[in-house]
């Protein structure tokens, strides 16, 4: 994919031209999946304002959410907290024919669990080193896992913040964890690289997306979920409209007079 100049942002149109594209073969893969009964979970993991939430709301605006389904966990609960730690994310886990999102996941005990004091480092560690053999579990069963660090720079998440607060419609999206990990930034970067070192495997590598540039981070996502999950177009039949029966003719306006009808101010 060229690039409109050496290190500048890619324009509006150029990305809306390959997202069609690519969302095309997304459906495609979509149809793939559902009849092959395939078992497939994503995951995104990466800083706050690293552009998680829109990189997945490209993925899936034009597919069923029958197939692609996203699962953002809360805290967990008082009775969660006295699970196996993994177990609320495997009540989430796909059926045939399933694609799981995760917006963030069981990744949160090597970074804002870590760095935030909300697991003892024992837990940690534990988590680091079960983690792989987990994973390893999950993809012999016949799950397709892929895992993806979407890597935004120091300035620009600033930049990201900041147009936040100034965002009326953007706000909700600044919560206090997000300021203190803003603050704490290199507790965040010492954690990222223990967790990338300790749980990139063979069979469940980390893929780095860098994403400054939310446009071709997109892109990049986007165009590496189609290379990790193999599939091919599924042959389907020429839709037609069947012409409307015209017996038992029925005046459908006329049951809606009297009714309330919402002003139509625009």
């Amino acid at each position: 994919m060229a690039k409109d100049e050496a290190g500048a942002r890619m324009k509006r149109k150029d990305y809306e031209k390959h997202l069609e594209k690519l969302q095309i073969e997304l459906c495609q893969l979509q149809d793939f999946v559902r009849e092959n009964r395939l078992r497939v979970i994503v995951l995104f993991e990466g800083r706050d304002a690293a552009g998680k939430g829109g990189t997945i709301k490209a993925i899936t605006e034009k597919v069923s959410p029958r197939v692609f389904r996203v699962v953002a966990l809360p805290a967990p609960s008082d009775r969660e907290k006295t699970q196996i730690f993994f177990q609320r994310y495997m009540q989430q886990f796909p059926a045939g024919g399933e694609i799981v999102i995760f917006d963030r996941s069981w990744y949160n005990r090597a970074g804002v669990e870590h760095v935030m004091g909300f697991c003892t480092p024992a837990e940690h560690e534990r988590f680091l080193t079960l983690c792989p053999q987990m994973e390893k579990y999950v993809i012999d069963g016949g799950i397709i896992l892929v895992k993806i660090w979407l890597e935004v720079g120091m300035d620009e998440q600033e930049r990201r913040f900041r147009a936040r607060i100034d965002d009326p419609v953007r706000q909700w999206k600044l919560s206090p964890m997000d300021l203190e990990s803003y603050r704490r930034w290199y507790d965040y970067s010492r954690a990222r690289d223990l967790m990338l070192k300790r749980t990139s495997t063979k069979h469940a590598p980390w893929y780095v997306i860098r994403s400054d540039d939310k446009r071709r981070a997109r892109l990049n996502c986007i165009a590496h979920i189609l290379r990790a999950i193999p599939h091919k177009r599924i042959k389907k039949d020429k839709v037609r409209l069947p012409p409307r029966s015209d017996k038992g003719r029925y005046n459908d306006q006329a049951g809606l007079r009297g009714m309330k009808f919402v002003a139509e101010r625009y």
